[in-house]
């Protein structure tokens, strides 16, 4: 049985107001590269950190359609904040859709999360792995103890690293059968290093560092999703596909800010010899239309597509999976049209457009990578595509060449029988869950690899390898 605890309400209709106070300092974190405590203290007093809490426990309770809105907000404001603030969103996002935790430990998250910034994020990229969502299994150990664990590995990309209250680490027992589950270690306990190697050209406040484990002890019972070691305990795509939606909003809010910078750039510079803005000219008025078209366009399609998993719809792991792909692309596009319309201004480091074009390069690393998907979707398409090439092969008469066909050169009217029609030879669809194999895997979303993912398939154990989807710690390589 649960009990709702005293969270701070989610103040959602205050949004501008937080948006515009992570601005004021995001430019501050982007030089130090320090944990960036004001922003995320923000987000904490807006009651905003818990807002995909169940209702039963005192949380909003957002979707995958409202927590897109609410990282595009904080993404406007500093991506480094909105990122952090993701993994924790979309670890208690993943609660609500599939309670897996144990009670107390949840509870004392709760509790604690009423109280102060209560910070989750997977540990999930290794060094010699790369990211998960190529294959494979943690190098990073999980030995009995009398009282419970000891961890012990290195972990990379952990986003948030300096702030967070839990690790949440995917290791391998050392069990005679060995198991594959999270591992929930809190922040402070001794046995971890924080290496402060994050040194990136963008999201430079997100403090994605290296973290060591040496022989860190943890009760028995902090173990989420043990399954067992192989195949079926490496992450999943399609697992994770909703989760990467939300990412991605951060993206369209970096956009947005970087498209407000061109708007304000435009309407207050004044060339001598033009004697009015240059934001009456053609060439920015057309500029200015195409950056709209493309980020109204990614934002229809990210809404869109996450408000149907809240309507319970459930759409297609490739129809999320291809729209985070586009919606990425448009973005990256607006950005990079505003920047170089704007020339040596829009790269100077005295105004915000530098630091947005430079943030929104990230928006394409997350996992899985747009080549494992494209590959994918690719294959499947192709293969699709066989049963239809063999009938049109068997519908052209003997002596004609089955090649010619399918050129763009007309086929004589005898080549195609009075029964069948000529766009049947065109598959319409392929079937999306083929697309991607079941072993296929991904940390969605975020530079450590991943958080939790939501909209997990009912095949998946709770907290296996599709737990981790916003891993933001994306930037892994491979």
């Amino acid at each position: 049985m649960t009990t709702a605890t005293l969270l701070r309400p989610a103040r959602l209709d205050g949004l501008a107001a937080v948006t515009a106070a992570l601005a004021s300092t995001a430019d501050r974190y982007d030089r130090t590269g320090e944990f960036p405590a004001d922003g995320i203290a923000a987000v904490h007093e807006a009651g905003l950190l818990t807002a995909t809490v169940a209702a039963e426990r005192g949380g909003a309770q957002l979707g995958i359609g409202g927590s897109a809105r609410l990282l595009a907000a904080l993404g406007e404001g500093d991506p480094s904040v909105a990122l952090i603030s993701a993994m924790t969103l979309l670890t208690h996002l993943r609660e609500t859709q599939r309670p897996h935790w144990p009670e107390a430990l949840y509870a004392e998250i709760l509790r604690s999360s009423a109280e102060r910034p209560t910070l989750l994020n997977a540990a999930r990229v290794e060094p010699e792995l790369g990211s998960p969502a190529r294959g494979g299994l943690p190098a990073t150990v999980a030995r009995r103890t009398a009282s419970g664990w000891s961890i012990s590995g290195r972990k990379r990309f952990v986003t948030g690293a300096e702030g967070l209250s839990y690790f949440l680490v995917w290791a391998g027992t050392d069990e005679p059968k060995p198991r594959i589950a999270t591992f929930v270690v809190p922040g402070d306990s001794p046995g971890i290093e924080i290496h402060r190697d994050w040194d990136q050209l963008g999201l430079r406040a997100s403090g994605s560092h290296d973290v060591s484990f040496t022989d860190v002890r943890i009760p028995a019972e902090n173990l989420l999703g043990p399954v067992e070691r192989g195949a079926k305990a490496e992450q999943d795509n399609r697992g994770l596909a909703a989760l990467g939606l939300t990412v991605a909003a951060i993206y369209l809010g970096v956009a947005r800010a970087a498209q407000q910078a061109f708007h304000r750039f435009a309407h207050e510079r004044v060339p001598a010899n033009l004697g009015h803005p240059i934001a009456r000219t053609d060439r920015f008025r057309d500029a200015a239309g195409e950056i709209e078209v493309n980020l109204a366009g990614a934002q229809q399609l990210l809404y869109s597509i996450a408000d149907q998993y809240d309507r319970g719809e459930n759409p297609a792991p490739t129809v999320a999976l291809s729209a985070r792909i586009l919606a990425v692309r448009q973005a990256n596009a607006a950005v990079a049209l505003a920047t170089r319309l704007l020339g040596n201004p829009g790269l100077s480091r005295r105004g915000p457009l530098e630091r947005h074009f430079r943030d929104i390069q990230f928006a394409a690393i997350h996992a899985p990578q747009d080549d494992i998907v494209l590959r994918q979707l690719g294959t499947a398409a192709l293969e699709a595509a066989i049963p239809a090439a063999a009938a049109l092969d068997a519908a052209i008469p003997a002596g004609a060449t089955p090649n010619a066909a399918r050129s763009g050169v007309a086929a004589p009217d005898a080549a195609i029988p009075d029964s069948a029609t000529p766009d049947a030879a065109i598959p319409t669809a392929t079937t999306p869950d083929a697309a991607i194999p079941e072993t296929a895997t991904t940390d969605l979303a975020t530079p450590d690899a991943a958080t939790s993912a939501a909209v997990i398939p009912d095949a998946a154990p709770p907290d296996s390898a599709a737990q981790q989807a916003v891993a933001v710690g994306a930037r892994e390589g491979a």
